[in-house]
């Protein structure tokens, strides 16, 4: 009765405290226009988009285990949509500005409905390369249906005054932004507390077992496709709102992968996490776009390290974190923490400092001014404010010795690990059992 009520005590302070950080992620959010530019602050927007359609894929990933490789299907439909209902009535639109992503949900919910009527045929492998066959044959037809899609130009809007507000603006169209995904953030997680919610995950867990209880699997999967469809298409109307425009790109297979990576690189088990990993690749793009042509080849490089190191994704790291400091107290793992951090950011640095010298070595330009001067057949390479000469040792050696550095640092924290689990293996372990008999359970547990 005692661990009961100890247990219950811990989950209500967890929640609580995920609470009290969700209300000052929003309060922050909401403080954002005055600390940043408005360049930043249209990143901002984009970021909150992203999220917005992270979270609603993740209802059909994560949540129901059905892997779709075409969600940007939906988010397009939402999206022109959303920009056909601004055009509408001369340019008067069909509701006021503020209520216009309204569109871009009805759009995603019945072309999502009709879509994954289809899909959820099949399973598995199937249903992957059917989304993504609908999504391709969107994508290929849009350019040539200009009466509904533009062509290649597109289709243009405005957003019109309602309500006091001109929406001229990035601020106004910021705050908007930001109220609708807070509203569609908070209907997806009190969507995962009702029974439909609970039918969702057992879809993914056990679909032959719903089957036998006596369930539609099918209405039910196609009902969850045209809920998750339904959310991007809301978010591909913010889109609409925010660029005033809307053309096939939206459409385009990489926005689906984007949805794909951001989702898994925050982790699908955590409600909050493809927001986390969306809000932060988005972020990631536009920092580090503008500073080097590898960007997307550091995007990989995160993906399969998460994937191979972190299966849980990002936000995996709080939970893991909180484990360890309730089991072996604060005090013991900070020096975990602090050796793990360090060995990441050594070998984020020697990976980086690579990378870039790798990539100016074989870029054109390089080789340009190799032909230019023959004379001297290795040029320096500018690299961090300062010139590299190729087959100087030390510009080799210092990649090598942020990568070794990290390397060691992370054996340590790992070691330093095993020797906590060891003493709290022992200090567990029954009144005359051996060290080693006690180390072993734990490590089978």
């Amino acid at each position: 009765m005692k661990n009961a009520q100890t247990h219950g005590s811990t989950h209500y302070r967890w929640n609580h405290h995920w609470l009290t950080a969700c209300l000052a992620g929003v309060l922050l959010l909401a403080a954002l226009p005055y600390l940043l530019s408005q360049g930043l602050l249209n990143a901002a927007i984009q970021m909150l988009i992203a999220a917005l359609f992270a979270s609603a894929y993740n209802l059909l990933c994560g949540q129901a285990g059905m892997l779709s490789f075409g969600h940007a299907a939906y988010f397009g439909v939402g999206a022109f949509a959303t920009v056909h209902a601004m055009n509408a009535l001369g340019g008067e639109g069909l509701v006021p500005t503020p209520l216009m992503p309204l569109a871009g949900a009805v759009g995603g919910l019945i072309f999502g409905g009709i879509a994954g009527w289809f899909a959820t045929k099949r399973s598995g492998t199937y249903f992957a390369m059917i989304t993504l066959a609908i999504a391709e044959l969107v994508h290929s037809l849009a350019p040539h249906l200009k009466g509904v899609f533009g062509g290649e130009v597109g289709v243009s809007t405005m957003r019109m005054p309602a309500w006091g507000f001109d929406f001229g603006s990035t601020t106004q169209v910021y705050y908007l932004t930001l109220a609708w995904v807070v509203l569609a953030m908070v209907l997806l997680y009190l969507y995962t507390r009702t029974p439909l919610g609970r039918l969702t995950v057992g879809l993914r867990e056990n679909s032959h077992r719903l089957r036998f209880l006596g369930y539609n699997v099918h209405g039910l999967s196609t009902a969850v496709f045209a809920i998750s469809a339904m959310f991007s298409g809301m978010a591909g109307g913010l889109q609409v709102i925010s660029n005033e425009s809307a053309n096939y790109v939206l459409f385009d297979p990489s926005l689906s992968a984007a949805a794909v990576l951001n989702t898994y690189i925050g982790g699908v088990q955590v409600f909050l996490g493809p927001a986390l990993g969306a809000a932060l690749m988005t972020f990631f793009g536009y920092a580090v776009s503008d500073l080097t042509r590898s960007w997307l080849l550091y995007q990989g490089i995160l993906f399969v390290l998460v994937m191979m190191f972190m299966p849980t994704g990002l936000s995996g790291l709080f939970g893991l974190a909180r484990r360890l400091r309730e089991r072996h107290g604060l005090g013991q793992v900070v020096g975990v923490f602090v050796l793990a951090i360090v060995g990441a950011m050594l070998l984020a640095g020697g990976v980086v400092f690579l990378v870039e010298l790798l990539q100016r070595l074989f870029s054109q330009d390089y080789r340009s001014l190799v032909q230019l001067n023959p004379a001297k057949p290795w040029p320096d390479i500018s690299l961090f404010d300062r010139a590299w000469h190729p087959r100087a040792l030390l510009t080799w050696l210092i990649p090598a010795l942020l990568l070794a550095g990290g390397a060691v640092s992370l054996w340590a924290a790992r070691r330093r690990l095993g020797r906590l689990d060891q003493l709290a293996a022992g200090e567990q372990a029954p009144a005359g059992a051996p060290p080693h008999r006690a180390a072993n359970k734990e490590t089978l547990v």
